[in-house]
């Protein structure tokens, strides 16, 4: 196990380097002048001239490359003499528009998205494969009919559609939540619930409709095989039956999807966050990008693509838990 191991971490720092290089070529070929957009309409050449040596722009793009690299390991310092200030450790760049570390913004930004992130995953998690296995059990009969139909349905919205929905029918309509803006939770735990319960129903209905239909399927699949009628017939308890040995085989897929799905909204929820205010990952992002900010685009795209790859990661480990036989691959 810790060979596998060992070799899955060598295979995430090899992704890692190979995209940090792509984002940063990628970015840096792009038509947008940094130094243009700090100065405004009042530019001149000299003037643009000193923008892009204060932020290291003059430079040849390998030396970039090693500085910006440099910064995530050790920090680094923008500017000369008197003007100069530091970056810390990990440096992902310098916002030239809101004069702030990119570092900094992402960790102002992140916790939100994080715990919208999380609280409509485990919200996904129990009704989906929960209300899977009950299709499953009930093949063919209403109550597999009405959940299957209900997720059909639930999956065909988008989630801006649902978002908009609730806001509509819960919010105005008949005011059972009223608007709350954003709150920590160490503040005021209600208005942080208050603020948070609509975004995380809005992105687990979508979601538990993937994931019933998924968790039916592979259910289905799983309590055909002989060793389940084995299984039975040895006197085992129903519960145990599904939990233990249906539930279990069929593990697989639902994992690969869940770990891949948790990481894609940790990299911001773009869509949910503009539509019930929150600043998240996600807006932090359709805002740098609506701006022009190149280096926040960086760095909150090297931030997304390191929670995909860590969410692979972490699928491959749980693989080797549920399926021995994958640690031999």
């Amino acid at each position: 196990m810790g060979a596998y191991i060992i070799r899955r971490l060598i295979a995430m720092a090899g992704m890692l380097v190979t995209l940090s290089v792509i984002v940063f070529l990628l970015f840096s070929v792009l038509p947008a002048d940094p130094a243009r957009l700090v100065c405004g309409k009042s530019c001149t050449p000299s003037i643009i001239k000193a923008i892009n040596h204060k932020f290291g722009y003059d430079q040849p793009l390998a030396v970039q490359y090693k500085e910006f690299v440099q910064g995530i390991f050790v920090g680094r310092t923008y500017g000369e003499g008197k003007a100069a200030f530091d970056c810390h450790v990990p440096c992902l760049g310098y916002s030239f528009l809101r004069n702030e570390d990119v570092t900094t913004l992402i960790k102002d930004t992140l916790p939100i998205t994080a715990q919208l992130a999380l609280g409509g995953f485990v919200l996904w998690i129990l009704v989906g494969v929960s209300i899977g296995i009950v299709a499953a059990l009930k093949r063919g009969k209403w109550q597999d009919r009405t959940i299957m139909g209900a997720a059909l349905v639930g999956y065909s919205f988008p989630s801006f559609f649902i978002a908009l929905l609730l806001i509509f029918f819960v919010q105005i309509k008949f005011a059972v939540l009223g608007f709350h803006s954003y709150t920590s939770f160490f503040d005021s735990p209600a208005e942080w619930f208050k603020a948070l319960v609509l975004p995380w129903i809005a992105v687990a209905m979508l979601y538990a409709a993937f994931y019933s239909r998924l968790t039916r399927n592979q259910m289905l699949e799983t309590l055909g095989e002989d060793y389940i009628r084995t299984a039975r017939a040895k006197g085992l308890r129903e519960r145990t039956v599904i939990g233990k040995h249906g539930l279990r085989a069929g593990l697989t897929p639902i994992v690969t999807a869940a770990g891949l799905d948790l990481a894609g909204l940790l990299g911001g929820a773009l869509i949910i966050e503009q539509v019930f205010a929150l600043p998240g990952l996600g807006r932090l992002s359709v805002d740098s990008v609506t701006t022009s900010d190149l280096p926040v685009i960086t760095g909150t795209v090297m931030v997304a693509a390191f929670f995909i790859i860590l969410a692979n990661l972490v699928v491959d480990l749980l693989y080797a838990v549920i399926d021995p036989r994958v640690r031999l691959a």
